[in-house]
């Protein structure tokens, strides 16, 4: 872009220095073709002047051309470089001879500028008849240190209806800015220097205003004041701060931004947002800006975006072999929901080999821009919404480095607990993998279970130790390749959807009742055991829960990938209602219970086998065991909520007889 500059610079100058010469006594065409033959020597390109020439030098100096042009480079695709319909240039005669450089007016009308790159990558503004740039000479290289800008004075400097294209015949882009209305005010290098206008990209108008109040300052590297405001329907942007040009650009002041919606921004910019969710509308951001080469400092941030609100600070560092970006933020409530996909899960139907409503998603999971940047982030949020899962006042830090993302989780409110974590994310080119370490103390299963699972059958306070890994380019690739291990403990609470208690005296009302699902549970002082996952599949084999009246352990796997349980326990009663402490008292009657089926339609079922062959063994014991435990044995004249005899029944003399009775028979 600076060779451009410097190729319209030059050819800004030969325009210039045409109008000064005097060519009274020499016909216009004369003139006219060595304008042109100027032109083609300092370019290398084909020179056209199609219109007019008017030139005067009293009162002052004035060149006027029409339709004027500049070829283009060999092989693009546009005709011309650069024409315009005309071109006005007025200049003060008696300030030029002290040397000063006075402009009362520089007018492009209608000007095109064509800016291509070839296939090879090599740009169209490279100037020169072998097709490389012209030397830079010292003044162009330091305007600074020309003596005629001490003096210089702009006065009607505009741009007409103009328009810049942009093509780049290698990646396929081209941009064009249209409708290019600019115009520029200098009374002198010591008073502020004015810039306003419009362009049109993208079907939008866009409208600039700049102020700088020094522009010495400027050129001797000083410090100014800048005053800027860009505004459009899809952005207003301002700037009120200082800045100066020395061996660093140095930029400090306050900035604001206001977007209507990020999405239509990104959309308007040429690069639309794919992200999910209905979320990425309105944004605003403010605060202190403060930029010295390539570090940029944000600091006294206040910032929202949809209903998230938050403040903090944010550097950006390009400085090393890739940009580190270092922040700190405080939110309010923040709900990610509107930035996640559908919830598939409601709206799944059943299909040949998965496991019904509901199932793991094959989009495709890309973490390849972790390795774009580095990073340290901390983030402090006053409550987490992702789906139904509710977490309260959260504190987390983040390091980036090398592709490796690492989330520090130091507190979390949890579901009436606590629970800190830590999960390591590898990105880069390769497969991505992810691995969680992580511990919850006392927090409430049911609304937890209710609100991540979809599963309303445990209650409960719950601890929870785990440890997992995984890596897949997809959910589904990540669930199948699930490994870790883990412990889990619930107190005083319940399983919802069967009594155990209840199964012993009757089966039928604790397993086919039509409300069993609503009405029944066993309450428990203590259930838990510890896990193991391979490739997915989940396996428990010391599952203990204690109660009241039983005792209940268990085995089984949960098959993550097809969401699918196989799970058998086997509770059994206990001789008094005292001392949950372990498993002494145990009778030996034992009605082992088959869980199996999808997540989404658990089915309950009693193995009725394997119970009457314990029993066949000692019925005796178990019935003189059963005593005092379950109304209706032994003689006892309770009628609790659990006997299935009728008050007239008369008592069973055989134990096999008050054993069909107990179970329904």
């Amino acid at each position: 872009m600076k060779k451009l500059l410097i190729g319209f610079g030059v050819l800004l100058v030969l325009l210039i220095a045409a109008a000064l010469i005097v060519p009274a006594l020499i016909p216009v065409d004369v003139y006219k073709r060595e304008i042109i033959a100027v032109m083609e020597g300092a370019t290398g390109r084909k020179a056209r002047i199609g219109g007019d020439v008017k030139f005067s030098i009293l009162p002052r100096a004035e060149f006027v051309a029409g339709k004027v042009s500049l070829g283009n480079a060999k092989g693009g695709q546009a005709k011309t470089m650069m024409s315009l319909d005309r071109l006005t240039v007025r200049v003060g005669i008696f300030p030029l001879l002290t040397g000063n450089l006075e402009i009362d007016a520089l007018v492009a009308e209608r000007l095109l500028i064509n800016l291509e790159v070839d296939k090879g990558g090599r740009p169209n503004w490279q100037f020169g008849a072998a097709g490389k740039p012209a030397p830079a000479k010292p003044e162009d290289v330091n305007p600074a240190g020309a003596p005629w800008l001490a003096g210089l004075k702009l006065g009607d400097v505009r741009l007409v209806d103009s328009r810049i294209s942009y093509t780049d015949m290698k990646s396929g882009a081209r941009h064009v800015v249209d409708g290019v209305n600019l115009k520029l005010s200098l009374p002198s290098l010591a008073r502020p220097m004015r810039a306003e206008g419009s362009v049109v990209w993208n079907k939008e108008k866009l409208t600039l205003t700049a102020v700088v109040s020094n522009p010495n300052a400027v050129l001797a590297g000083k410090t100014t004041e800048l005053d800027i405001s860009l505004k459009s329907a899809p952005l207003a942007f301002s700037f009120k701060g200082r800045a100066s040009a020395g061996k660093e650009i140095a930029v400090g002041g306050r900035i604001k931004l206001d977007v209507p919606s990020v999405r239509k921004l990104a959309a308007w910019a040429g690069t639309p947002l794919n992200a999910p969710g209905q979320g990425l509308g309105p944004l605003k951001i403010s605060g202190e800006l403060d930029m010295l080469g390539k570090v940029v400092a944000f600091r006294k941030a206040k910032f929202s975006l949809d209903a998230i609100e938050g403040t903090g600070e944010l550097s950006f560092d390009r400085r090393g072999r890739k940009p580190f970006i270092k922040a700190a933020a405080k939110l309010g409530r923040l709900d990610l929901n509107p930035y996640l996909p559908p919830d598939k899960a409601a709206s799944a139907k059943p299909r040949a080999g998965n496991a019904g409503p509901g199932d793991w998603s094959d989009d495709p999971i890309d973490l390849s821009a972790l390795d774009k940047l580095d990073a340290a982030l901390e983030l402090t949020v006053a409550g987490l919404l992702i789906r139904k899962i509710k977490i309260g006042e959260s504190n987390l830090k983040v390091t980036l480095r090398n592709g490796i993302l690492v989330t520090d989780l130091t507190k979390m409110a949890f579901y009436g607990g606590v629970g800190k974590a830590r999960v390591t994310t590898r990105g880069g080119r390769g497969v991505p993998v992810l691995s969680l370490n992580a511990t919850l103390t006392k927090f409430k299963a049911n609304p937890f279970m209710r609100d991540a699972m979809n599963l309303d059958r445990v209650e409960g306070t719950a601890n929870v130790k785990v440890r997992i890994n995984t890596r897949g380019r997809s959910q589904r690739e990540m669930i199948q390749a699930l490994a870790g291990e883990g412990k889990v403990t619930f107190l005083d609470g319940a399983i919802k959807g069967i009594n155990l208690g209840a199964m012993v005296r009757n089966i039928k009302s604790a397993f086919l009742g039509s409300d069993a699902s609503q009405t029944q549970k066993t309450d428990f002082s203590e259930m838990g055991g510890s896990f193991q996952i391979r490739r997915g599949i989940l396996t428990n084999n010391d599952l203990l829960l204690k109660s009241p009246l039983l005792r209940l352990t268990g085995k089984g796997k949960v098959d993550l990938p097809k969401r699918w349980i196989d799970y058998r326990i086997e509770p059994k009663l206990v001789a008094s209602t005292t001392g949950q402490g372990g498993a002494a008292g145990a009778i030996g009657i034992s009605v082992p219970v088959n869980i199996k089926g999808p997540w989404h339609d658990i089915g309950y079922s009693p193995d009725l086998g394997a119970m009457l062959g314990d029993l066949a063994k000692q019925p005796e014991k178990v019935l003189d065991s059963l005593k005092g435990l379950i109304p209706g044995l032994g003689g006892s004249s309770d009628s609790g909520s659990g006997d299935t005899t009728s008050p007239t029944e008369k008592p069973s003399s055989s134990p096999l007889d008050v054993l069909r009775g107990l179970f329904g028979r």
